[in-house]
């Protein structure tokens, strides 16, 4: 008898001492992700075989192996006759590490189906725990706050249910929330049990424009593992004890950055690549090895990327890999087209309409020519006609050189357009966990006009230019970095420039069909500010309208990129020696000068270039038709240079010489080209 009691009191000693030991209870369903055959997961506690759609692998689970979800296709399901339906009590445990947030309330585990009926184990799209189920015919909810789930961290979650008396939510052991009921949960009669997606298509949260936004499904980013359904009402020490028991290593999920370059090819050139930014979102695009292109500089970290996850619109971005987009050309609905929202090449997630190609790439130039058509949300294109099909079509094409810089010329058909229409609009993006004031200066843009006048335009206070618009023609953003994005557009511009707090996310990289969707987290890239926009000068030329601009990004200050502007904008003339050579102008959509032989064997051609403060020659370009020759020799003033770079570009007429020279002068300058 003494024997006995001692063990009691031992018993009990023990128990105080470790108050979250307690007898182990037994899940009617339990999910380890331990063995998964034929695209199946054997759960533990039924050893039937779930259903794995989509992309999925093992991951480390925070107990052996545990499922990795893509976001966009992975969801396991049982069908609803194999469910085990607990009674008046039951519990949810499961353990999760996200890579982002969900595009909305997305679940863990749910049985519900097309009626309120059921429960369900959610993450919010801010980070937020819920655990809900249907009483009453109505969603009973109880949740935390947000940003509860960090990312790339394990989390344990857990949901306990009472009938006629409560609900309770806990997060890594601890009680978070508690809800009273009254009632009991209503089971669907014909559901299934969905692990990581939503059972029904949905709007991602936050979107501004509801009419441009279409539903569809989305699911769980990260990897989950140990999901466990008891048919009992765990007690807060037992699922304490459920949490301390087990002690995960650091998810495998890394940090998210956009595309960068992992090996610099160390001179001047477009190239096509195949980039990439996570596996999860690589793995859903149906393509083979080079989609994408790069154009890379000599004595210039900075990189101009047209890349699958902007739609294939160019970005720079700088040796920190700060990123600086542009819009397309925008239009946007009236009358029954106002339930699309914005046509652009931002909702083109899967760029059936927008394709880049490589035209050109010497040591001297490339060029490359972007074709977009204008799209919306639902994936129809801006005002087909209704006889031949055509819609509105775009052709971009930048003539970029060894300076860091690129004409961009815009052009498309008349009259496809229609009244609405916007040009330029300037878009920084953030990467993952990056905030605008982590890109930018207090001091965010800087505008000027030709005429060197210059104003600068701040965030905190906000201070912008008296008037809001003007005829400015150059802005700088001030990256905090090196190198800074510019754009010098021609005399005649008009230009708007405020200060927009906020950021977006339906654009770039996110798939969900959505026209605007407010960025209210920094999980994902985001674009943001859409200021300053420009009206340019629309030119005319047969059935082609088409506008022209000077990007780049480099390390010049504001008076240094005026007269960059002014070299471009005001370029001075050229007047050439000898008969053999005709000058075609200069050609301000490409930058360059335009000279052609008007013999088959002509020799050295001669000519100057008439510098001035008025109009300097800043790195000037010179294309020589049916030059035929495999190289040149460069003179300036009569001493050859090496500060040029030569390039010869094949075409069906003959070889073309390309000249790009190293200057910066606001003198006459003459120039000599020998064979």
């Amino acid at each position: 008898m003494k024997h006995i009691c001692n063990l009691i009191l031992t018993l009990l000693l023990t128990s105080l001492a470790a108050p979250y030991v307690s007898i182990a209870q037994t899940p009617v369903m339990k999910w380890d992700f331990e063995t998964i055959k034929n695209r199946t997961a054997i759960e533990e506690s039924t050893k039937i075989a779930d259903t794995i759609e989509g992309n999925f692998e093992w991951a480390a689970g925070v107990a052996g192996k545990g499922l990795r979800l893509d976001g966009f296709t992975t969801r396991v399901i049982r069908s609803g006759n194999d469910i085990k339906k607990p009674g008046a009590t039951f519990t949810i445990e499961a353990w999760v590490a996200l890579g982002e947030y969900p595009q909305n309330w997305c679940p863990v585990i749910t049985t519900e189906s097309n009626e309120v009926k059921g429960y369900r184990l959610l993450i919010g799209p801010y980070g937020q725990v819920s655990f809900e189920t249907a009483i009453g015919e109505q969603w009973i909810a109880c949740t935390s706050a947000s940003e509860t789930m960090p990312l790339r961290k394990w989390m344990h979650i857990a949901g306990v249910y009472t009938a006629q008396k409560e609900m309770a939510l806990y997060v890594n052991g601890e009680p978070v929330s508690t809800v009273p009921i009254k009632g009991s949960l209503t089971y669907p009669s014909n559901n299934s049990c969905i692990l990581g997606m939503v059972t029904v298509p949905g709007r991602p949260a936050n979107t501004i424009r509801t009419w441009g936004t279409v539903e569809a499904y989305f699911g769980l980013d990260g990897i989950i593992d140990e999901v466990k359904v008891f048919d009992t009402a765990l007690t807060a020490d037992q699922i304490k004890g459920d949490f301390l028991k087990i002690n995960p290593s650091a998810p495998d999920i890394q940090p998210r950055r956009l595309p960068s370059i992992q090996k610099n090819p160390g001179h001047f050139g477009a190239f096509y690549t195949k980039l990439k930014y996570y596996p999860g979102w690589d793995n859903l695009w149906p393509v083979d090895e080079d989609p994408d292109i790069v154009v890379c500089f000599d004595n210039n970290p900075s990189k101009l990327i047209f890349w699958r996850g902007a739609r294939y619109g160019p970005a720079w971005v700088s040796e920190n890999e700060n990123w600086m987009a542009d819009q397309s050309l925008e239009t946007w609905g009236n009358g029954e087209n106002d339930i699309e929202g914005c046509f652009e090449h931002m909702q083109d997630r899967h760029c059936r309409f927008s394709h880049v190609r490589i035209i050109e790439s010497s040591a001297a130039r490339a060029v490359v020519h972007w074709r977009y058509a204008l799209v919306s949300s639902h994936d129809n294109t801006w005002m087909p006609d209704p006889k031949t099909g055509w819609e509105c079509w775009v052709d971009e094409y930048y003539y970029i050189y060894p300076d860091g810089s690129a004409i961009r010329k815009v052009s498309w058909n008349k009259g496809t357009t229609g009244d609405a229409i916007q040009y330029q609009e300037s878009l920084p993006f953030t990467q993952p966990g990056q905030r605008p004031e982590d890109l930018l200066e207090n001091r965010y843009v800087t505008v000027a006009d030709y005429g060197y006048q210059k104003v600068d335009v701040f965030i905190d206070p906000p201070k912008q230019p008296a008037g809001w618009t003007g005829k400015y023609t150059i802005q700088q953003y001030n990256f905090k970095s090196d190198n800074k994005p510019f754009i010098c557009f021609e005399p005649g511009n008009d230009m708007w420039v405020r200060w927009i707090a906020g950021g977006y996310n339906h654009f770039p990289v996110n798939q969900a069909r959505s026209d605007g969707r407010w960025a209210k987290t920094t999980d994902r890239p985001t674009h943001f500010m859409s200021s300053p926009c420009s009206d340019p000068v629309i030119h005319e030329e047969g059935n082609r309208m088409y506008w022209i601009s000077l990007y780049g990004m480099n390390g010049m200050n504001m008076d240094n990129l005026i007269s960059f502007g002014r070299s471009w904008a005001y370029a001075p003339e050229i007047s050439i020696s000898g008969n053999e050579y005709v000058s075609k102008g200069y050609d301000k959509a490409q930058r360059c000068y335009q000279l052609e032989s008007t013999t088959p064997k002509a020799g050295t051609v001669v000519f100057t270039l008439r510098g001035s403060k008025d109009s300097p020659i800043i790195n000037p370009a010179i294309i020589l038709k049916n030059w035929n020759s495999d190289g040149a020799k460069i003179l300036v003033n009569g001493k050859e240079t090496k500060n040029c770079k030569v390039g010869i570009n094949h075409q069906l007429e003959g070889d073309d010489l390309v000249l790009y020279i190293s200057l910066n002068e606001e003198v006459p300058v003459k120039i000599t080209i020998l064979r």
